[in-house]
């Protein structure tokens, strides 16, 4: 499976690229980030992060993108422009009819550390370490893009096969139903 994770920002947008599976071994495609000025006007910005997305889709053909779920924050303005950022993502895979998963913050770092409350730098050193590479993704946004792809590899299969056996076990029930007269 090949996902694409994105840490959504309006002035570094962190995108990483993780091909992988359960159990087998991980391997970092691309890590970057998409950039805007923070002098640009809001939709202009929104357009830049939307080409970059873009860009990123046709050139590593993703099966899934899994971008990191907004959570409020003391700061509205920063809440806004990363909620306005993860809509475009959301909105480019959706467009190509690709499954997107959000996830937490700290649903990402319990996955890759063990610690829902890791620090950037705890994140950073075992996405370096369970994908062989001398140090973390540059910038810290990319980084924490590609601990999301890792997490929705690992989690994301498990919740794909859960969704599918409540909609198995919803038709069941159904047809009985139809069956029975009730």
């Amino acid at each position: 499976m090949r996902v694409l994770g994105i840490d959504p920002g309006l002035t570094r947008c962190g995108v990483g690229v993780v091909d992988g599976s359960v159990g087998r071994r991980l391997d970092m495609v691309a890590a970057g980030a998409i950039r805007t000025s923070a002098d640009a006007e809001l939709p202009e910005r929104l357009l830049g992060i939307e080409r970059g997305v873009e860009e990123w889709l046709d050139e590593h053909r993703p099966d899934a993108v899994a971008v990191e779920r907004v959570f409020a924050q003391h700061n509205v303005s920063t809440v806004m422009g990363t909620a306005q950022a993860s809509a475009i993502a959301i909105t480019c895979a959706a467009r190509r009819g690709l499954p997107v998963a959000l996830h937490t913050p700290s649903e990402v770092k319990a996955a890759i550390t063990g610690n829902g409350r890791a620090d950037k730098v705890q994140v950073g050193t075992m996405v370096a370490r369970l994908l062989h590479l001398e140090g973390p993704p540059k910038p810290a946004d990319a980084a924490d893009a590609v601990a999301l792809a890792i997490c929705h590899i690992w989690r994301g299969g498990a919740q794909a096969r859960v969704a599918r056996a409540q909609q198995d076990f919803a038709r069941k029930v159904e047809l009985t139903r139809r069956t029975r007269g009730l």
